[in-house]
């Protein structure tokens, strides 16, 4: 039985002193959020943890009751609870149970989460010796917090699409093609304003379902399909306004020095350039850093993988470009 089926109320607990590179607090309410959304999550640091009177916070190395009483406080003075049980799938699970039922004059139950045993067993400290690398042993919306997030965007005929394709092949991970093109075959060239949110949320759905390698690589964003209803129809969506500021870790903008070639679904130069000039001062209106690649394929590919952060740092996952 899952283990919110066995609770009225399921309360998760996070907290690292110090904090563990890589694994903020932010982060980690953010995927235990998405994890388990029917659960109370609370993440905290230090700092909190004094401002709400329950400090110091014991430090990870410290012994066991440190933190069994420190949680037993936690429970008290912020959480506002007295827990019946504790699951946990390690042997200090006992001992805390009894700590707690201390705390609260009553018994506490310690329900023993099975788990794997011997050198291949799953832990919390092999996951985060390389999160990339143990990747299978996590939720995908877990993972996905991991995932350096790229958007190549760039004007009709400014080779944005093949640089994607390319940019994924050298990161050795996938590249999320632009849906709004396919949408366009499938309307035969002639959208409407009800197509821009659909659009928009496809093109954020197949991110979300993707299985990257320590990369994503997205050809295009909702920014993209902004500009089109707004160019189109003069108007968006507010839902449509607020996809398009979905985060990026890099931003990438092609520039318009390729020969615009007309492939029978694009507008003309004019618009091409009409469409630079959005980005540019929509990136910047939105403070949004911007790396500006110019140049051939492989010029434009050298460029991103220089200013790439984190830099890719797993030989056999670089192609030679």
């Amino acid at each position: 039985m899952p283990i919110i089926d066995a609770c009225e109320k399921l309360v998760i607990v996070s907290y690292s002193s110090p904090e563990l590179p890589g694994f903020s607090p932010d982060k980690r309410r953010c995927y235990l959020q998405a994890r388990f959304p029917q659960a109370q999550v609370l993440v905290f640091s230090s700092e909190e943890a004094s401002f709400w009177g329950i400090g110091p916070m014991p430090q990870n190395e410290h012994d066991d009751d440190s933190h069994r009483h420190f949680v037993a406080l936690l429970c008290l003075q912020k959480l506002n609870i007295m827990p019946e049980a504790v699951f946990t799938a390690e042997d200090y699970g006992d001992g805390f149970a009894q700590v707690l039922s201390m705390h609260f004059h009553q018994q506490v139950s310690h329900v023993r989460l099975q788990r794997e045993s011997g050198p291949g067993a799953v832990s919390g400290t092999l996951i985060r010796s390389d999160i990339h690398k143990y990747r299978y042993l996590v939720a995908p919306e877990v993972y996905a917090h991991f995932v350096h997030r790229i958007c190549i965007l760039g004007g009709e005929s400014t080779g944005k699409s093949t640089l994607s394709a390319a940019l994924a092949t050298a990161l050795g991970t996938e590249s999320i093609s632009e849906y709004g093109r396919e949408r366009w075959e499938q309307r035969k060239g002639h959208l409407i304003f009800d197509d821009m949110l659909e659009i928009a949320q496809t093109q954020l759905l197949r991110e979300t379902t993707a299985r990257p390698y320590r990369y994503l690589v997205c050809d295009t964003s909702p920014l993209t399909t902004l500009f089109y209803s707004l160019a189109m129809f003069g108007k968006a969506e507010p839902s449509l306004e607020e996809l398009a500021c979905q985060h990026y870790d890099t931003v990438v903008l092609c520039a318009d020095d390729f020969p615009f070639q007309q492939d029978g679904t694009r507008q003309d130069e004019s618009f091409r350039q009409r469409q630079q000039k959005w980005y540019i001062d929509e990136l910047t209106a939105r403070n949004i850093p911007f790396l500006y690649v110019t140049g051939s394929v492989e010029q434009r590919l050298n460029t991103i993988l220089e200013n790439l952060i984190p830099l890719p740092t797993d030989s056999g996952h670089l192609k030679s470009v």
